[in-house]
């Protein structure tokens, strides 16, 4: 399925809300791989601890398993959809807000913590939209 299709295919919203939670996972859990995987090289290249890579990866594999778990259900619990909102929206502050106050990243570090917070905060966005216009 294409990018444009996967936002413009007619759906219901429960399945958009699934769609976008399911994005989630799959992006999340990416990154979760990646920083597991090499957290030594993704460390050096970030400018950042390997324990702190490694650390991170792991929470992302957990927070992917459980949004895409969420993803899975035919009507997600609302409330657990709001904890994955509210997640996202916080890390991508807290992401950036640590580039600024105390991370000290190397160049591409520097473009790239912030970038994955806008990748993060735009998700919670749609998320939110979709959750919206779910029918209680």
């Amino acid at each position: 399925m294409s990018a444009l299709a996967f936002t413009t295919t007619p759906a219901t919203p429960e399945l958009r809300l699934r769609r976008w939670l399911a994005l989630d996972a799959v992006v999340t859990g990416g990154n979760a791989l990646a920083y597991l995987a090499a957290a030594g090289p993704v460390g050096r290249l970030l400018g950042l601890d390997t324990a702190l890579i490694a650390g991170v990866g792991a929470f992302l594999l957990l927070f992917a398993a459980g949004v895409g778990w969420l993803a899975s259900r035919p009507e997600p619990p609302v409330t657990a959809v709001r904890c994955v909102i509210e997640a996202n929206a916080a890390w991508a502050v807290t992401s950036l807000a640590a580039v600024v106050l105390w991370l000290g990243p190397s160049t591409a570090g520097a473009v790239w913590i912030p970038a994955q917070a806008l990748v993060v905060a735009a998700l919670a966005a749609a998320q939110y939209a979709a959750l919206r216009a779910v029918p209680r």
